[in-house]
């Protein structure tokens, strides 16, 4: 190998490093309260000029390795400088954002960071282990993967009530996707034998494979459930849009709260869905009933104290509290007569 080439790998391998210390420290660091009043406008145009530089710098590196003749020592030293610089000041902007802002606004925008940076590592390794003098599929691939990390900016919301939409728009698909999966179980899961079966012979004893009519009483108020965290999702969201506010440090934690804590419904109402398919597991549904119950509860007391619940919010959040404590009676008496 050339000494031109070895100190072309030597800048190379160093800005590999380097970026990936970078995006550690974005990974994991924490930026510190505003001191006074924080422009979000200012820094979203300062953000996206970071990313725009990110890209282009990107892509002369990509370039600069494309087709022969390979770029000398030099010019991969000030391409590997630019990059740097870019980079760093990704990081820096990424920064200037104080959590005060909105933790869900802050994650939103670190994750973006994170992913940016990554994509470029991405592309430097590709370009280390790629054949010399040749446009590799993986280098496309990075290279392409890069701009689209870049253009995923566009999409990041304006602030932390739009942070918490996002989230909770997420969490609406998650639990919609899990009761589905149950309503379509439904519908394909019964006993084989039960239309050639005299109805006095009884049921029959080896239930792996369908629900028993105990289990599909049992199911009704399990179902009952989940769809009251299906509607408290979409009431909350429908809250968050019309009160949601983010002109206060109390208000931004609130929203902040109530992401973080329907973000916990989706798991819950996970194990209890695995424990309704045959053969049920009793136990399994009584625990995971009575948890999903008491997440509820909490859930509609938190949306309750909080300052996105006016006076037509407090009439669904009191329904929905009925609904979660019959549906939670309703199973654990339909569990006590399998007792």
């Amino acid at each position: 190998m050339s000494a031109d080439i070895c100190g072309e790998n030597v800048s190379l391998r160093n800005i590999l490093n380097s970026i990936r210390c970078v995006t550690d420290r974005v990974r994991d660091g924490e930026s510190s309260a505003s001191d006074g009043a924080f422009d979000l406008a200012n820094f979203r145009g300062a953000l996206d000029q970071a990313v725009k530089a990110v890209s282009h710098e990107a892509t002369k590196l990509s370039l600069a390795f494309s087709k022969p003749p390979l770029p000398s020592p030099q010019d991969v030293e000030r391409l590997s400088e630019s990059t740097m610089k870019s980079v760093l000041s990704l990081s820096t902007v990424y920064y200037w954002l104080p959590k005060d802002q909105g933790v869900n606004l802050r994650r939103q925008v670190r994750d973006a960071t994170v992913e940016v940076l990554e994509g470029v590592a991405q592309l430097v390794e590709v370009i280390l282990s790629s054949p010399l003098q040749s446009l590799s599929q993986d280098q496309l691939t990075s290279t392409g993967s890069v701009w689209s990390a870049c253009d995923h900016f566009a999409q990041l919301p304006q602030d932390n009530k739009a942070a918490v939409l996002m989230v909770l728009s997420d969490q609406i698909g998650v639990v919609k996707d899990a009761i589905e999966e149950v309503e379509q179980a439904l519908t394909e899961t019964e006993d084989p034998f039960s239309d050639v079966l005299d109805n006095d012979q009884g049921p029959r004893g080896n239930q792996d494979t369908y629900w028993s009519e105990q289990d599909l009483l049992l199911i009704g108020p399990c179902r009952g459930l989940m769809m009251a965290a299906a509607a408290c999702l979409r009431k909350l969201t429908s809250a968050v849009k019309v009160n949601g506010d983010v002109t206060t440090a109390q208000n931004l934690a609130q929203l902040d709260d109530l992401a973080d804590i329907t973000k916990e419904i989706s798991p819950v109402l996970d194990d209890l869905a695995l424990c309704l398919y045959p053969p049920m597991d009793y136990s399994g549904v009584e625990n995971n009933v009575a948890k999903l119950a008491a997440l509820l509860k909490k859930v509609l007391e938190i949306i309750r104290s909080s300052h996105v619940c006016g006076e037509s919010q407090l009439t669904w959040v009191q329904f929905l509290e009925g609904a979660v404590d019959h549906n939670l009676q309703k199973a654990k008496d339909i569990i006590q007569q399998d007792h």
